[in-house]
């Protein structure tokens, strides 16, 4: 299997399921609240694992309880935390999470010790990154690390994914060039483009651009419609995989976690992306985060029932 070095967030997922939102100024009683472990790099991060790859995991926790129990989480999916350090005096990441009857989610995060990840931090795991087959990146740290960090992989040779979430509509073009995988979904290549994307043609015209912008590969995730995968060779679809949503947090880092897996573990793109794309599919028929990530055996039987047509 392939070794991925992820340098991302962290977070303790607080989650509300509501009936439906508030009006500004109403009271409304929700009927479940659950905690769990979260954060885009750490969901990243286990859902590789959980498939079966060698993770490492580079980023910072708070100095609480959170904190604490984050690290347990990465070392009980055996993640590598020899590069997660925590940050004295300063709260674990969290994010409060609303999800309505549909599946659909609102999500806000509190960084907490995930700002305080540095481009020292990346040096200082070098030769993790070295070794690593695929580094992933996301938007819940502070860009001059991300851009460090790109920097850093096009130094060694390794090949970067990047998730631009959140978006950051001040996001530096010129320091994504060499970037292997940019992997945003149609509301961040929204915000970052400025253009509208309702449709896979629509992704398609505003995700070509970032092709000439150095990137290799724009992959667009677009919910229900699937995703579109775009290079210099052209374009091709993902085609949806059809479920009943129960919850649909956190499906685009299971996406991430399982195409990162099986690319690296040898899967040309187009096969490792059908493979993400039912990866996904099944996370989201189970309610939380990274609970709902299958491991290897879970997702075996979900491809049994979902094959992927040759």
């Amino acid at each position: 299997m392939g070794r991925i070095a992820v340098i991302g967030s962290s977070m303790m997922d607080l989650v509300t399921y509501v009936t439906r939102m508030p009006h500004a100024g109403e009271t409304l009683q929700a009927p479940r609240f659950a905690m769990g472990f979260g954060g885009k790099g750490a969901n990243q991060a286990v859902a590789a694992a959980r498939l079966g790859s060698e993770v490492a995991m580079i980023g910072r926790v708070g100095d609480d309880a959170f904190g604490e129990a984050t690290l347990a989480n990465f070392r009980a999916h055996g993640i590598d935390t020899s590069h997660v350090q925590k940050t004295p005096g300063v709260s674990n990441g969290v994010a409060p999470i609303f999800v309505e009857p549909s599946g659909e989610n609102r999500i806000l995060i509190v960084p907490g010790a995930n700002a305080h990840l540095a481009p020292a931090d990346i040096d200082a795991a070098e030769a993790v990154l070295a070794a690593a087959d695929l580094i992933l990146l996301q938007l819940e740290i502070p860009l001059p690390t991300v851009y460090h960090a790109i920097g850093c992989a096009r130094r060694l040779g390794k090949p970067v994914l990047l998730n631009p979430a959140p978006a950051a509509p001040d996001l530096d073009r010129a320091a994504l060039a060499g970037v292997t995988f940019f992997v945003p979904n149609e509301s961040e290549l929204c915000l970052l483009t400025g253009a509208e994307v309702a449709s896979l043609a629509a992704a398609g015209v505003a995700a070509r651009p970032l092709l000439a912008a150095g990137i290799a590969h724009v992959i667009v995730t677009l919910g229900a419609k699937g995703a579109l995968w775009l290079s210099a060779a052209g374009e091709q679809p993902v085609a949806p995989v059809r479920v009943a949503a129960t919850d649909t947090t956190g499906a685009g880092d299971a996406f991430i976690g399982a195409f990162a897996h099986f690319h690296t573990a040898g899967a040309p793109i187009g096969r490792a992306l059908a493979l993400a794309a039912r990866y996904a599919a099944d996370a989201i028929t189970r309610p939380g985060t990274q609970t709902s990530f299958a491991d290897r055996a879970g997702f075996a039987r979900f491809l049994d029932a979902h094959p992927i047509a040759v």
